[in-house]
């Protein structure tokens, strides 16, 4: 078996770089992400999350530095990199005129499936779609449509996703629905790589955490590896572990030094 049938890990960035005109995005990263993990990529607006997003699902290319998906790297081998992998972004890529069982079929004809009509009809019972598989997109609330969205991504079982931002505007309870969703996946051995602004969000589903700050990964490792990071708490009587929230805001607010 090659290492491209089975790669030691399904995400690792090499020193990558992106610099816009006069800004630099991205300075340098390097991280890795094993199979079937859940990853989170954490930094405030303009941090390079969705440029390093873009560049691992080929939409963008790195100045500098290599990237390897699923085995194959994002500059010399974008055909496969993007056979492999899944990105569902900040706002949604459904057709609102279609139903939703309609651009499930849509996704499977065009990745080439065979019996589009069938994988459609087991995402649609995945995602608790059934009631409103035939009703027009532009009936579903927000949540529906986020579900769909995610449903779609999943057309042709890709062994990498990329969720940008995934949960933003949606309400606690779609919140929960997705959460449950995102640990589906990985139970059934699917990696995703997820930026969130919501850091509850990674502290509840990833098994590694990565914080971008200024286009440089300022930590990287478990939550129990950032949670080491900060001064121990002085307390008397009760010791209380820190929030991933805390631990950011830390981290950022010192520019990334451990002190």
């Amino acid at each position: 078996m090659s290492e491209k049938d089975n790669p030691p890990h399904a995400i690792e960035v090499r020193d990558v770089a992106k610099t816009y005109k006069d800004t630099k995005a991205l300075d340098g990263i390097s991280f890795q992400v094993a199979a079937g993990a859940v990853f989170a990529l954490l930094g405030e607006n303009g941090a390079g999350k969705t440029t390093t997003i873009k560049i691992l699902a080929t939409l963008l290319r790195p100045d500098s530095g290599e990237a390897i998906v699923n085995g194959y790297s994002v500059t010399t081998d974008p055909a496969a990199v993007r056979a492999s992998i899944s990105l569902t972004g900040q706002f949604t890529a459904v057709d609102d005129i279609l139903t939703g069982k309609e651009n499930l079929v849509l996704m499977a004809k065009l990745r080439h499936l065979k019996q589009p009509g069938t994988i459609a009809d087991g995402l649609i019972e995945r995602f608790g779609l059934t009631g409103a598989a035939a009703k027009r997109v532009a009936t579903y609330s927000g949540g529906m449509k986020r579900r769909l969205d995610l449903a779609m991504s999943l057309v042709g079982r890709p062994a990498v996703i990329f969720l940008d931002e995934p949960t933003t505007g949606l309400d606690p309870q779609a919140r929960i629905d997705m959460w449950d969703v995102v640990r589906e996946l990985a139970r059934d051995g699917t990696t995703v790589l997820l930026t969130t602004h919501y850091l509850d969000e990674a502290q509840q589903l990833a098994d590694h955490i990565a914080i971008l700050h200024h286009g440089r990964i300022i930590a990287d490792g478990t939550y129990a590896d950032l949670s080491a990071l900060l001064p121990p708490a002085e307390v008397e009587y009760v010791t209380k572990e820190p929030t991933l929230e805390q631990i950011f805001l830390h981290l950022t607010s010192n520019d990334g030094s451990m002190k």
